[in-house]
């Protein structure tokens, strides 16, 4: 009979211990869950502003191979690489003819007439 009496009382303690130990479990995953959520948004927002840093070099190499793209296609460099390096010449006054193409114009489709 000592023993029922002492889980009884066993039963007892834990039936008032269980709400708080229910309520500190609740608050302790409401806790977590905040922390991990707070954790997620500053690593995301790490990401961002790395992908934003990436993204102003990208578009500064981009303007800056736009810029050497210009230079290098510019007439008065490939003049003078012509006539340095190829050792190319204006052709002489004369040397030049004009072709002219003749074109034909185009034709109006034909239209059926009706009988």
């Amino acid at each position: 009979m000592r023993g029922q009496k002492e889980r009884s009382g066993l039963f007892q303690v834990w039936l008032q211990l269980l709400p708080g130990a229910l309520l500190a479990a609740l608050f302790a995953a409401v806790g977590i869950l905040h922390v991990t959520s707070r954790v997620l948004v500053v690593d995301a927002g790490y990401r961002l502003s790395r992908m934003e840093e990436e993204n102003r070099q990208l578009t500064l190499q981009n303007d800056r191979l736009k810029l050497e793209l210009a230079t290098l296609l510019s007439p008065a460099r490939l003049e003078r690489l012509s006539r340095e390096q190829l050792q190319l010449q204006p052709p002489p006054a004369g040397a030049v003819i004009p072709v002219l193409s003749k074109v034909p114009a185009p034709r109006a489709p034909a239209v059926a007439r009706a009988p």
